[in-house]
């Protein structure tokens, strides 16, 4: 009664934690569709009639060379391209709350690159170096600083960026040469115009990743709080419940004592209140490590190197001085992330899984400890036995508070382990088949923004 009243506070409270993992995706939508649906959209329509009547039907260039008059058609050409692509790239993005997040970030992606392509197209045919549209790429790069949310992807879009710029520059003065036309050979003006893209590419990369560290501290500092106080009400609940609890056994108890005094020894009857008074000592015995959750009110959750409290927890079950024959593996990826709990319950899922793995195997068998990086931000923790294993029955019960093969077990042991993981929104499912071994895999949610970052946006 007591693990299901548990049970049910965390499935009413967790929720909560819950929404936190969805916070990022949404920034990050809506970083998408103010820039590039709200901004983006209706500028980019104008820019494309402005552009379109000056490609067609304005005399804005004269006099052009038969070189230049190639290139130009050619730019023609990929401008009406370049419009059929941004409509349906537009029609996508207007439609973004129906496609899935990583889909929109590979459409701002493209229309990224396809920007910055066209705008080396027309840099060409319109001076070069010297041309004005030098001014678009710097709109262009701090455009892509607001859409592209990975600061690695955002960099290299801007980098290209700027070697688009360069190349379609150098492309100008190579067609100037052919076509015999004077050539500024005073460099100190294009290396200007580079340093200042490659300055503000370098500026926007700065400020990306200053400003997600300073996200990264509030949101661990928010997370950090609701978990300290789904904690403390935790431990409460576990004093109330374990109060409500010892006071009726201790009665029970007390009126067992006093009427086995009354009863003379050798009855059936003092028989049956030694057995009750047997019970209640385990129950009481059981209540106690149950009070062990009242413990969560005062502790305090802190950043924690799972490896490292991994390693801290086989020296504890298996000491040096020990000399088990166990053989232990670790394989430990790098650079995870840190997990945000207390630290005596990590170590006490740890132990209490390690511990049944060594009473549970031969000597000889094998212990394999993995760490790595799961779904949507988690870390996993495998803990895996090479030992004869568990049927299916002792499988579909390992986890039910009380139920024990030992003789002295209270049964408590791997159901604390199952809610010191779910009060920290982990997970926790075990495999095994007899004669194959027994593997224990624990899931635990945990922040990273950059170290882990997957989306290509």
């Amino acid at each position: 009664m007591s693990f299901d009243r548990l049970a049910s506070f965390f499935k009413k409270r967790w929720p909560h934690l819950e929404k936190n993992r969805d916070v990022e995706s949404k920034r990050i939508a809506s970083r998408i569709k103010t820039v590039e649906c709200d901004f983006g959209l209706p500028v980019k329509a104008c820019l494309l009639l402005l552009l379109g009547y000056y490609l067609f039907f304005s005399n804005w260039v004269h006099d052009v060379a038969n070189t230049r008059e190639v290139a130009l058609t050619i730019v023609r050409q990929f401008f009406i391209i370049y419009t059929f692509l941004n409509i349906g790239c537009g029609i996508m993005i207007a439609g973004m709350k129906q496609l899935p997040l990583w889909f929109n970030q590979l459409i701002v992606l493209a229309i990224s690159v396809l920007d910055m392509l066209f705008l080396s197209a027309l840099t060409l045919v319109t001076g070069g170096f010297q041309s004005l549209l030098f001014w678009l790429f710097l709109l262009l790069i701090v455009r892509n600083a607001l859409s592209i949310y990975a600061p690695t992807t955002q960099i290299t879009v801007n980098t290209l960026t700027v070697i688009c710029f360069m190349m379609a520059g150098l492309t100008d003065v190579a067609i100037a040469r052919v076509e015999l036309e004077s050539v500024n050979t005073n460099t100190d003006s294009f290396v200007l115009r580079l340093v200042i893209l490659g300055t503000m590419t370098l500026w926007c990369y700065g400020f990306q990743t200053l400003f997600d560290k300073q996200r990264r501290a509030e949101d661990e500092s928010r997370e950090f709080k609701i978990r300290q106080e789904q904690l403390q009400a935790t431990g409460r609940l576990a004093a109330e419940i374990a109060h409500q609890l010892k006071n009726p056994l201790g009665i029970i108890n007390n009126a067992a004592f006093t009427l086995q005094r009354t009863v003379k020894e050798g009855k059936t009857i003092t028989q049956q209140i030694h057995l009750i008074r047997e019970e209640v000592h385990r129950s009481d015995r059981i209540i106690t490590d149950l009070m062990g959750f009242a413990q969560l009110a005062e502790g305090s959750v802190e950043p924690l190197n799972i490896p490292e409290e991994m390693d801290q927890a086989v020296e504890q079950v298996f000491p040096e001085a020990a000399d088990f024959k166990m053989k232990i593996e670790r394989d430990y990826a790098p650079a995870l992330p840190k997990v945000f709990m207390q630290r005596g319950h990590f170590n006490e899922i740890m132990v209490n899984i390690l511990q049944n793995a060594r009473e549970a195997i031969p000597e000889n068998c094998k212990i394999k400890l993995t760490a790595s990086a799961g779904e949507d931000y988690s870390i996993l923790v495998t803990i895996e036995d090479s030992g004869p294993g568990m049927s299916q029955e002792l499988l579909d019960q390992v986890f039910e508070p009380y139920f024990t093969t030992k003789e002295k077990g209270t049964g408590l042991g791997l159901a604390i382990v199952r809610h010191n993981v779910e009060i920290y929104g982990g997970h926790l499912k075990v495999e095994s088949q007899l004669g194959e071994g027994t593997k224990f895999i624990l899931q635990f949610p945990a922040r990273t923004l950059i170290k882990l970052q997957r989306n290509p946006g």
